[in-house]
């Protein structure tokens, strides 16, 4: 068994693709509308799906808006250094929650920024970094 993706709904499909494209490096894998579900379905990763696991960003058609609820967390994202990941999703317009610094209680480094929904994105330090 693997994880294969993690199902993120979207009011605006477009502003969605390039926030994980352009602000994140992510690549669109592949993009599907379903017509008569009045739905597109669009994956995005930094790998293709069959090597990892990838964002499915789903838009129903006329949605524009999302309560996220108190039970959704995060998606974590390992990067290679969480100061210079931090400047570059800012310099790209991106939306710091939390900047890079040291976990609560521990000492591994992590940030927050926040997806165009609304959606909060955990970036994490390599191990051994």
């Amino acid at each position: 068994m693997r994880i294969l993706h993690t199902m993120l709904r979207t009011g605006d499909l477009e502003r969605s693709i390039r926030f994980y494209t352009e602000v994140l490096g992510m690549e669109l894998r592949r993009r599907q509308d379903y017509p008569d579900g009045e739905f597109t379905l669009a994956f995005l990763g930094f790998a293709d799906d069959a090597d990892g696991p990838v964002i499915e960003l789903t838009y129903n058609w006329g949605t524009e808006t999302y309560d996220l609820g108190d039970g959704y967390g995060h998606v974590a994202i390992e990067v290679d250094d969480v100061y210079s990941a931090c400047e570059a999703i800012r310099t790209r317009g991106g939306k710091i929650l939390r900047d890079a610094g040291p976990m609560n209680a521990g000492t591994t480094i992590i940030a927050f920024v926040e997806d165009p929904d609304g959606y909060p994105i955990e970036l994490i330090g390599a191990r051994g970094s």
